[in-house]
């Protein structure tokens, strides 16, 4: 069974930075697409950003030029560095890895953006 687990969310005032991270259980990991999602509350589920196994990246328009995802195939780790953040982007914040049709998902982690 595929095992990821967030961390790094956090308060913090807006203009802030956080980085967030997901590690991946097992041996596999460069070959996953990852990618970010995040919830607000009384939300739909929204697709942050991703990385495919080659290194090429995604954004959704509300982040671009904000947050930079990255990984680290010798770490099974995927990040997230967030940058100038905002009060809308007060969410849980999940991981998912991708191969094959086959998502994993990991627990999540709460970054709240306030003053």
């Amino acid at each position: 069974q595929v095992q990821l687990v967030e961390s790094g969310g956090g308060l913090v005032q807006p203009g802030g930075s956080l980085r967030l991270s997901c590690v991946v259980s097992g041996d596999i990991f460069r070959f996953y697409a990852m990618n970010w999602y995040r919830q607000a509350p009384r939300k739909q589920r929204e697709w942050v950003a991703g990385i495919n196994s080659s290194g090429t990246t995604a954004y959704a328009d509300s982040v671009k030029g904000r947050f930079t995802i990255s990984r680290d195939n010798a770490k099974n780790t995927v990040y997230l560095q967030m940058n100038s953040l905002k009060p809308e982007d007060t969410a849980a914040y999940y991981c998912k890895a991708q191969i094959g049709g086959i998502d994993y998902w990991g627990q999540g982690t709460q970054v709240t953006v306030s003053s």
